[in-house]
């Protein structure tokens, strides 16, 4: 009987300097402020794991630059709406009256991934105020960034992604598809859009606030459109493909394209009662 081949780790081997140097070819500058989606997964078998990808990340930057990654916490919402998986509603008011209220600097982040949690937890982060969907960030414009996050904003104007758009920031998509794109969101507050009472654990109890109703639905079509119209600097990490682009191109695009391919004027006329804020499963939570 032949012994079959051994087997080795996924390839193929990524290390701190692997990712400086391929980011560096892709277009990432030093001093620049960079909001970046990521899958460790994707890039192989990575020497010193997500550590060594935030270092290089931060090696690409120099110093100077800013780093800026999601962090959010889908799951300090209403259990009614949870789907991945969904609870008891025995379990409903329990939960509400139980659920620990956002604290920035303990609450850990969910569905993002292993490398925002690592800069979430990294000395000298920040991170916003959002009881859902908060930024962390490292780096010299860090607290100008994540300043003022207001909690009835997800994603919107008093949000980061206005100051990255603002400040010429640029999104890369590290091994992660155009889905998890969180500046496609802030077109959604610069279009028609439904308003929905999203409810979560508060400082005094639970609480309910009104807010633009986000969706990722036909994000990845959107992307593809975007990639195929706009100009995006393509590269691999690893195994990972990266892309490159400015928020404000992402954003401008999206403002166009979701008017034309994914209007909800119709949500807008006829608004269910209640709805959450991003529900588990959702690619940003």
């Amino acid at each position: 009987m032949s012994t079959p081949p051994p087997t080795g780790p996924p390839g193929p081997l990524v290390t701190r300097g692997t990712v400086a140097t391929r980011l560096r070819e892709l277009g990432v500058r030093p001093g620049e402020t960079l909001l970046v989606h990521s899958s460790l997964s994707s890039l192989g078998w990575v020497c010193g794991g997500p550590v060594a990808v935030v270092r290089g990340l931060l090696d690409a930057l120099a110093p100077d630059g800013t780093l800026v990654v999601p962090t959010q916490t889908g799951d300090l919402s209403d259990p009614a709406l949870w789907t991945s998986p969904p609870v008891p509603e025995e379990w409903w008011t329990t939960i509400r009256t139980a659920m620990p209220a956002y604290d920035p600097l303990v609450t850990p982040s969910r569905g993002v991934g292993v490398v925002p949690e690592t800069v979430r937890t990294w000395p000298g982060a920040l991170r916003s105020a959002h009881p859902q969907t908060s930024f962390a960030a490292l780096g010299p414009r860090a607290a100008e960034i994540l300043g003022e996050h207001a909690p009835d904003c997800r994603l919107g104007e008093r949000s980061p992604l206005a100051r990255l758009e603002a400040l010429g920031a640029r999104v890369l998509l590290l091994g992660a598809g155009y889905a998890t794109c969180t500046a496609f969101h802030l077109a959604e507050y610069r279009i028609p859009s439904p308003l929905v009472r999203v409810g979560r654990p508060g400082p005094v109890g639970w609480e309910v606030v009104t807010e633009v109703s986000i969706s990722s639905e036909r994000f990845d079509e959107l992307g593809h459109d975007f990639e195929r119209d706009r100009p995006v600097l393509r590269g691999q990490v690893g195994a990972a493909e990266a892309r490159l682009f400015p928020v404000a191109d992402a954003v401008a695009y999206a403002e166009r394209w979701l008017s034309l391919h994914r209007p909800r004027e119709e949500e807008i006329a006829h608004p269910p009662p209640f709805s959450a804020p991003l529900e588990r499963g959702d690619p940003h939570v």
